[in-house]
This record gives C-alpha cells, sequence and structure tokens, in this order.
C-alpha cells in the first residue's frame, strides 16, 4: 500500500526523520500534547508536530510519505 496522504504522525515516523530511539519518540509526542493541552489518547497531526518543532508541514509530509514508500519498496522487493 502507498501512502499519498496522511495527517497524523506517529512515533515510528519521528524515529525515522531523526534517527532517535523510540522512546525520544514518544518523549517527542509527549511533549506535543502536553503544549496543545491534549489527553494520553489523542493524536497529534503532522501541522501540530511542524509547528511546535518549527519545521514545515510540506517538507515533513514529503520526508515521512518519501521514506515510508521506500521501506515499503524494500519490503516488496524482499
Amino acid at each position: 500500500m502507498i501512502l499519498t496522504e496522511r495527517r497524523i504522525i506517529y512515533a515510528q515516523d519521528i524515529m525515522m526523520l531523526t534517527g532517535r530511539s523510540r522512546s525520544y519518540a514518544y518523549y517527542c509526542l509527549k511533549r506535543v500534547k502536553e503544549h496543545y493541552g491534549k489527553s494520553k489518547h489523542h493524536l497529534v497531526t503532522l501541522q501540530e508536530f511542524a509547528e511546535f518543532h518549527g519545521i514545515s508541514v510540506d517538507g515533513l509530509r514529503f520526508s515521512i510519505i518519501g521514506k515510508t514508500q521506500a521501506v515499503q519498496q524494500r519490503a516488496d522487493f524482499i
């Protein structure tokens, strides 16, 4: 499945973007949720994550979609 549009960012996405550990990715999500006053069960959007970290949404979306597609293509190859 090739993703073309996503609104939610997950810890795995943050791990791929930053090259850091899973615990760091969850820490980043926790900080964004605290900033926006979200509960533990709420999801974080790409827009919220990008604004919090001062990066463009388009660049973030391109990075996530591009890396996800590359991983999927490698999995299909194997």
